[in-house]
C-alpha cells in the first residue's frame, strides 16, 4: 500500500480549461491575464502595486537589491529560514546574519530583530514558515527595509493582523505545493508607491523575460477564485489534526491560540521525541512525514542552543505531516490516528 503522499496540488481537471483558453487567445507569454493576477492578488492581501515574476529565487533577489545594499551589507534572517536565502545572499555578496524565532509564533522575534539591527544589519528579510505570522511584531521601527516572504503563510490571519502586513516588501512563491500555485513563479508587492520605480529599475530590460506568463498567471486567478473554499477545508483539517495532537506529549508548532486562522499550508509538530522514530511510525502506517527544517539554515548550527534556544528544538524534533483540500476522508482518519499516537 503506498503512502498518502505528502502533497498533492489544488488543481481540478476544469481548472485547466482557463490555462488552455491562453493558447486559444494565442497569447501566452506575460499579458492582461498576468496584470489581472497581479490585481487580484494585491487586493487580498492589501498591497498597492507590485510584480508577478517567473521565479521564486530572482524575485527574492530582486527585493534585496531593491534596498539598495552595498556588497558585505549585513541582512538579519531567522535561523529557520531556507538555505536558498543562503545561496541567494552569497550571489549578491551579501552577509546573512541570523537570530532566533520567537517560541510564541515561530517566526524571527522582535527582540532578535532589534539586535540584528544593533549590530548592524541593513534590511530584514522575514520568513513566516508552517502558517505562521509574526503577530505582535512590528520590525519596520528600526528603520530598516523589511521584506516579507508569505509563501507559507498566505492566507494566515490572527485577529486584525494577516500575512502580508509585516514587510515593505512581500515576496509570495506561487509553487506547486502553495495555497496558491502557477505552477512556478512568485509575486513581489508593495505598500508603498516609491517601490514600483525602484523595482521596475532593477528588472530593467529584463521584465520582457522576468515576468509571470499569462498561461501560469490564468492558472492562478483560478486559484485565487476558489481560495477561501480551499482554505477552509485546510483549516478543517488544521483544526482536527490539532485536536488529536492534544492527546500526545507534542506541540503545535507556532501560534496555539483558538482565534488564530491558520491557512493549513502544513501541519507541524514539536515532538517530545526522536524526529526519525516518528517519522518510521507514520511511514508504518503509510503516512508520509519529513523533518519540517531539515533544509533550513540551522543545519550549519545544530548545537548552538546559547543563540537559538527556541528555534533549535524544532530544527531538531519538528516534523510535518500531509494537509491539503484533496485529502481523502479515510486519509484524514488515518492521519488523526497517527497523529493521535505520535510518542
Amino acid at each position: 500500500m503506498a503512502l498518502i503522499p505528502f502533497f498533492k496540488p489544488t488543481l481540478r481537471r476544469k481548472d485547466m480549461d482557463a490555462v488552455l483558453q491562453t493558447m486559444v487567445d494565442e497569447r501566452i507569454g506575460p499579458g492582461d491575464r498576468k496584470n489581472e493576477f497581479l490585481r487580484q492578488f494585491c487586493a487580498l492581501i492589501g498591497a498597492k502595486g507590485g510584480f508577478a515574476l517567473r521565479s521564486y529565487v530572482d524575485t527574492l533577489r530582486i527585493a534585496l537589491q531593491a534596498c539598495n545594499l552595498a556588497p558585505g551589507a549585513k541582512v538579519g534572517v531567522s535561523v529557520l529560514s531556507p538555505a536558498v536565502y543562503q545561496w541567494i545572499a552569497d550571489q549578491l555578496g551579501l552577509v546573512l546574519v541570523l537570530g532566533d524565532i520567537d517560541s510564541e509564533h515561530g517566526c524571527l522575534s522582535q527582540q532578535e530583530a532589534l539586535r540584528l539591527t544593533e549590530e548592524g544589519c541593513a534590511a530584514l528579510l522575514v520568513h513566516e514558515p508552517m502558517c505562521q505570522i509574526p503577530y505582535g511584531c512590528d520590525y519596520r521601527q528600526f528603520g530598516r527595509p523589511v521584506i516579507e516572504d508569505c509563501s507559507q503563510s498566505l492566507g494566515s490571519r490572527y485577529e486584525e493582523v494577516s500575512a502580508g502586513s509585516f514587510g515593505d516588501l512581500v515576496v509570495c512563491a506561487f509553487e506547486e505545493d502553495g495555497v496558491v500555485s502557477t505552477a512556478g513563479g512568485a509575486a513581489l508587492v508593495y505598500t508603498d508607491e516609491k517601490w514600483h520605480t525602484i523595482v521596475d529599475d532593477q528588472l530593467g530590460t529584463s521584465r520582457t523575460y522576468s515576468e509571470l506568463p499569462d498561461m501560469n498567471a490564468a492558472l492562478g486567478i483560478i486559484q485565487l477564485a476558489t481560495l477561501e473554499e480551499q482554505l477552509a477545508k485546510r483549516r478543517e483539517f488544521y483544526t482536527l489534526f490539532s485536536k488529536a495532537l492534544l492527546k500526545t506529549p507534542n506541540k503545535l508548532y507556532g501560534i496555539g491560540n483558538i482565534d488564530f486562522l491558520s491557512n493549513g499550508f502544513g501541519f507541524c509538530t514539536v515532538l517530545d521525541s526522536r524526529a526519525e522514530d516518528a517519522i518510521k511510525f507514520a511511514n508504518k502506517y503509510q503516512v508520509s512525514a519529513k523533518k519540517t527544517f531539515a533544509t533550513s539554515l540551522a543545519t550549519e548550527h545544530s548545537d548552538r542552543f546559547d543563540l537559538f534556544p527556541n528555534a533549535l528544538p524544532p530544527f531538531l524534533r519538528a516534523i510535518s505531516l500531509p494537509i491539503y483540500p484533496f485529502l481523502k476522508q479515510s486519509d484524514v482518519e488515518l492521519l488523526m490516528k497517527v497523529i493521535s499516537h505520535l510518542s
